[in-house]
């Protein structure tokens, strides 16, 4: 019993540091997290709204605070409802956490075709999107998009993205080392500060890192950089090696089990 209340002490003790650390520690992502979109002046509004109310308390305004206290129950369904995008992405984000996850890790040996269809999309200045997908399903994106269950191959996406067909201006979605469908329209980023140099490619491409843990390869048609999208974040213009080294971190890949037999003569013409 003795060692009991040395624990319950300590705990008691240490209680109160560790319940301002972790509550400082949400309220610091979901700053971040607010920040990215519009989203953040509707936090100041509601500040203002809450200052309001304690000057109304302190001060004795009665009428302020009947006020107040009548808008509330309609203020609360409003919050739900402006934030409901934001809510859902934040409920997303909690269902792609990994910590429970098991099984075995995955083998993934098509990345350096994507890659190497990618390199030569690149040169030839033709835009691509290529979505890496994880653990989120992404069957609402792939419903709208043609359905074609192939055999991946650089060949293939650059017969797909390197030529004026109806699926080039949509993205592909690569699953388990097939091309499950093309074509597909993935949903737009909300952020308001991204560079307006980026295309709709580039929006899509973190529009959809946005509600989901895929991950995203963008070849710009404009200026030929490759980039990747993943946790909501853009990192534009990578190196091959450098998306590599993500693809390898992301997708739990490790370096023997790549196998560089899919090739192209990048000497003859395509099409």
């Amino acid at each position: 019993m003795e060692l009991f209340d040395k624990v319950l002490y300590i705990y008691n003790y240490i209680r109160p540091v560790l319940d301002i650390s972790i509550m400082a520690f949400l309220l610091y992502e979901a700053y971040k997290f607010m920040s990215k979109s519009n989203s953040i002046q509707i936090i100041k509004a509601l500040i203002i709204v809450l200052f309001a109310y304690i000057i109304a308390v302190v001060l004795d305004l009665k009428t302020l605070r009947w006020l107040l206290n009548t808008l509330a129950p309609g203020l609360v369904i409003a919050f739900a409802v402006i934030f409901q995008p934001e809510i859902r992405k934040l409920f997303l984000k909690i269902g792609q956490s990994r910590w429970f996850a098991f099984g075995a890790r995955s083998k993934h040996t098509y990345v350096d075709s994507v890659l190497m269809a990618a390199e030569i999309l690149s040169k030839q200045r033709r835009g691509m999107l290529a979505v890496f997908t994880r653990h989120t399903k992404l069957d609402d994106i792939m419903q709208p998009g043609t359905k074609l269950n192939a055999d991946l191959s650089s060949s293939l996406l650059v017969t797909i993205f390197g030529m004026d067909t109806p699926l080039h201006d949509g993205a592909c979605v690569i699953q388990g080392g097939k091309l499950i469908a093309a074509g597909c329209f993935l949903p737009l980023s909300e952020v308001y500060d991204i560079k307006k140099t980026f295309g709709t490619r580039h929006r899509a491409a973190l529009g959809l890192s946005e509600v989901s843990d895929a991950v995203v390869l963008v070849v710009s048609e404009e200026t030929g950089a490759i980039s990747l999208a993943y946790d909501s974040k853009l990192n534009y213009d990578l190196s091959i090696s450098e998306i590599t080294k993500i693809l390898e971190n992301l997708l739990e890949i490790t370096p023997d089990q790549y196998n560089l037999e899919d090739t192209i003569d990048e000497s003859k013409p395509i099409g």
